[in-house]
């Protein structure tokens, strides 16, 4: 079964098998971002947004994406021009070994993209699916609100 979806912004073409997550999908296509965990939906360390909401792509089929726009962490910038979310994030030292920053920079996106200026309750709430095995998330919570505070000068 071939499938249409949009990554990053590129619409492809892909192959997958019957039953195929697309957590395998997107890792067989070298999005190494998009981390393994748990398998279960329980860790977030596969999060991609899916029409902008974080989802666990280890719960979603890659047949029901089809059509629609996913992002990875490889979409938000490069290792050249980081976006402003990874920057703050390293400043922070939100990152520790890395694992579960993507998933936590994801869903830190979308939570600013509906939200932002969001309370410390919501920031948790938003980042209540990422586990963080390295850390007690003061530093990640911090590194959100940071963010938040930048996005409001912008505006």
């Amino acid at each position: 079964m071939t499938i249409k979806i949009i990554i990053n912004g590129t619409e492809k073409d892909i192959s997958i098998s019957e039953g195929e997550l697309l957590l395998e999908v997107l890792r067989r296509k070298g999005y190494k971002g998009v981390k393994k965990g748990c398998l279960s939906g329980e860790c977030g360390a596969c999060t991609v947004l899916l029409d902008g909401r974080p989802v666990n792509s280890c719960l979603v089929l890659a047949a029901d994406v089809n059509g629609r726009q996913i992002t990875t962490i490889e979409g938000l910038g490069t290792p050249e021009k980081p976006h402003m979310l990874q920057r703050i994030f390293v400043q922070a030292g939100a990152v520790q070994c890395g694992y579960c920053t993507p998933g936590m920079i994801l869903s830190t996106k979308a939570l600013l993209d509906k939200n932002p200026k969001p309370s410390e309750s919501q920031i948790k709430k938003a980042l209540d699916g990422n586990f963080c095995r390295c850390t007690g998330y003061v530093k990640i919570i911090d590194a959100v609100k940071t963010a938040s505070r930048k996005l409001k000068k912008k505006r």
